[in-house]
């Protein structure tokens, strides 16, 4: 019988817990009649998350805890999850009670009822989020579909399941700023939706804050595109042919009508603006340089303080 890993990322989620492990082995051993076992990452939280993974634990071998030795973002904390799940198929999810553990036969289905189909990712019709994270996840699926050729149509959320090998090709992927979704899109293209249910957060905020949000649009554009450098290559462009076409109005005008160039605002400005788009570019050019130098030292991802798995034999 396969084995199905559910991998959640833990931060400040103490409240939370015990309710997802008690649901997601209702799902799991009364209506799915399936082995899981649950992974939980705890990406430094600030509460007392671990010991309660420590307590799950004890009550169920069946759960294995990491612990985070600083704060490393979701994305990261599910890669070290991945690294220890040994399932056949991977289930990620929030640990907040948003994505409800009853979806997860909704998943499965899907995924097992179609052999050419490898992730199967949760669609919300009706999110529960605020304005802004709502917002945020809208300009993040146009950068998507825009750099990876994404169907607009397919939606990229953290409630999702995936074949093993998918998850072992991410695993070889180093990248500086690792966003689960991306990395999906550059393994498979094999992946579709499903509609589930998005409940409210019934504890504490999300940790998505607006400036959180702008942080990792950019960052998004800048580890997976070259649209800057393409933007500034064209402004430079035609700033150059404008520049040409001016510089034979101008001449034009002087020897036809012998009206001498005039206006030292206008070189001023000029000289501004193409100090500005100058430095702008070497700062882009910079920025993808510092990238380059962080993969190429494969600095990792994050650093385990300390874990706990099988009993030893």
């Amino acid at each position: 019988m396969s084995l199905y890993s559910v991998v959640v990322p833990v931060y400040n989620s103490q409240a939370t817990l015990v309710e997802l492990h008690q649901r997601l082995c209702k799902v799991f051993d009364e209506k799915l009649s399936l082995d899981f076992e649950l992974v939980l990452v705890d990406d430094s939280s600030r509460d007392g998350s671990f010991s309660k993974m420590q307590q799950l634990r004890q009550q169920d071998k069946r759960v294995k805890i990491v612990q985070l030795s600083r704060n490393y973002g979701q994305h990261c904390a599910l890669l070290c999850g991945f690294k220890y799940a040994k399932g056949d198929y991977i289930i990620t999810m929030d640990d907040d009670l948003q994505h409800p553990p009853e979806e997860i036969p909704k998943l499965i289905q899907v995924l097992n009822g179609d052999p050419e189909i490898d992730v199967v990712i949760g669609r919300y019709e009706s999110k529960k989020h605020g304005p802004i994270r709502n917002f945020g996840t809208y300009l993040a699926n146009r950068v998507s579909s825009a750099i990876f050729k994404k169907d607009p149509k397919l939606q990229l959320t953290s409630f999702r399941i995936m074949k093993r090998f998918v998850v072992e090709a991410m695993l070889e992927m180093h990248v500086d700023f690792p966003r689960i979704g991306h990395l999906l899109l550059m393994v498979s293209n094999r992946i579709c939706n499903v509609v589930v249910e998005h409940d409210s957060r019934k504890y504490g905020k999300s940790g998505y804050t607006f400036k959180r949000l702008v942080k990792d649009f950019f960052a998004n554009i800048l580890t997976n595109s070259s649209f800057p450098l393409i933007v500034v290559r064209d402004i430079g462009i035609a700033s150059f042919i404008i520049s040409i076409l001016l510089g034979i109005y101008y001449l034009y005008r002087y020897l036809l009508y012998g009206i001498s160039i005039q206006g030292w605002i206008t070189l001023v400005l000029l000289i501004l603006s193409y100090s500005g788009l100058i430095l702008l570019a070497i700062g882009i050019i910079g920025d993808y340089l510092i990238r380059i130098l962080k993969e190429a030292k494969k600095i990792p991802n994050y650093a385990i303080r300390q874990c706990e798995m099988e009993d030893e034999e």
